[in-house]
């Protein structure tokens, strides 16, 4: 089977400080640099900062799971490297807004060095950044960016390309099921699963995922429409029909970002009979779609006779059930890369360099090569 491999490029200097030994495959997209990530030197701190002297101040998106704690775990090692002081803090659901843009701005009020944000709704910290410019606060966003931040609020943005690897799924679960679709007599459903329809990161990857997927379906004469939630729908590049499709992406959103409700709307999808594969499009909506396997039954590795489920993130949870043949496959980002350059960026900052925005890698694994040296290092538990 035709592999497919996300990643961007960085510089061959980072790259060796974020991953070492582990090489990276270039991809042609990388995220738009947004409006404000360049810092200005009339922008900068002063030059030359005592280490010592420095506090920075990381929000993540939740303390609660496996993939936020290897971002705080790439945090502390950065920070112990260069000898700054980290503090790193986050709600306990990714869906909990209002408490991260709590902890925001009480991190703001402390007049720390620099903050690091992985914004868990992108508008909601809009405010907050405009309060941290005005201090004179610098702000790095990771793994989530805030495109609509006010302008210079946010020095750079730290980010796997969420939207290629959103189409990276598609073409590795389309090539799959590509002879299912052309044998098919009747319209068949894919189904994906995004935790929420706040984020950039999620909101990216499946809309990615939408359009990539119906790209390949259109190339190949087959009709697509896009249905469930409004936000995914409406953001889609192309709606169709439903009435005459021949394929019928299904979109599903739960109340609030949790595993167990993650699994309530996999399971109303998974539950039709003429579902062929089905996409998470994060750790949660990944270990969502496995949860209600447990008592569907449904998952498997044949395409045409079982559900062929891809994901997203790694995990204890994800990594074994593609060893077993029960997920077919997901992509994979590196949290702890992203945690170590965003305080890496947080002290060039704070001595007066220039920074911008930086693309973080991201690989397509199944159970071929997740054993291999460029992907194992990525799957964290």
């Amino acid at each position: 089977m035709k592999k497919k491999v996300l990643a961007t490029i960085i510089s061959t200097a980072m790259a060796a400080a974020l991953l070492a030994g582990c090489a990276a495959v270039p991809v042609a997209e990388t995220p738009a640099p947004a409006a404000d990530a360049v810092a200005t030197e009339a922008e900068a701190p002063a030059a030359d900062a005592a280490a010592g002297d420095l506090d920075f101040k990381i929000v993540v998106k939740s303390f609660q799971s496996s993939y936020w704690q290897a971002a705080v775990q790439g945090v502390n090692q950065a920070a112990e490297e260069l000898g700054v002081k980290v503090e790193c803090n986050g709600p306990n659901a990714e869906s909990d807004i209002a408490d991260q843009v709590n902890m925001l701005t009480n991190y703001i009020n402390g007049a720390p060095s620099g903050i690091g944000l992985a914004a868990c709704d992108q508008s909601a910290c809009l405010d907050a950044l405009q309060m941290a410019k005005d201090a004179g606060i610098p702000v790095v966003c990771f793994d989530s960016g805030c495109p609509d931040a006010p302008e210079g609020s946010v020095l750079s943005t730290i980010a796997t390309d969420n939207y290629g690897a959103g189409a990276t799924a598609a073409d590795n679960l389309y090539a799959a099921l590509k002879d299912t679709i052309a044998s098919a007599s009747e319209p068949v459903r894919i189904g994906e699963v995004n935790q929420e329809a706040t984020s950039e990161s999620i909101t990216l990857r499946g809309l990615g995922f939408i359009d990539r997927f119906t790209e390949l379906a259109t190339a190949d004469g087959k009709s697509v429409a896009v249905i469930g939630n409004e936000f995914y729908v409406n953001g889609a590049k192309e709606k169709g029909d439903e009435a005459s499709a021949d394929i019928i992406i299904e979109v599903a959103v739960p109340a609030q970002t949790t595993v167990e409700l993650c699994a309530t709307e996999a399971s109303a999808i998974m539950n039709k009979s003429d579902v062929i594969g089905i996409f998470g499009s994060n750790q949660v909506a990944a270990e969502g779609i496995l949860s209600a396997d447990e008592n569907l039954g449904k998952l498997g590795s044949e395409a045409g006779s079982t559900i062929l489920a891809a994901g997203f993130d790694a995990g204890t949870v994800i990594k074994q059930a593609i060893k077993d043949g029960k997920m077919f496959g997901a992509v994979t980002q590196s949290p702890l890369a992203m945690g170590r350059t965003t305080v890496e960026t947080l002290y060039k900052i704070a001595n007066g360099e220039t920074v911008s925005d930086i693309a973080t890698d991201g690989y397509w694994y199944d159970s071929s090569n997740m054993d291999s040296d460029d992907i194992a290092p990525n799957l964290y538990d």
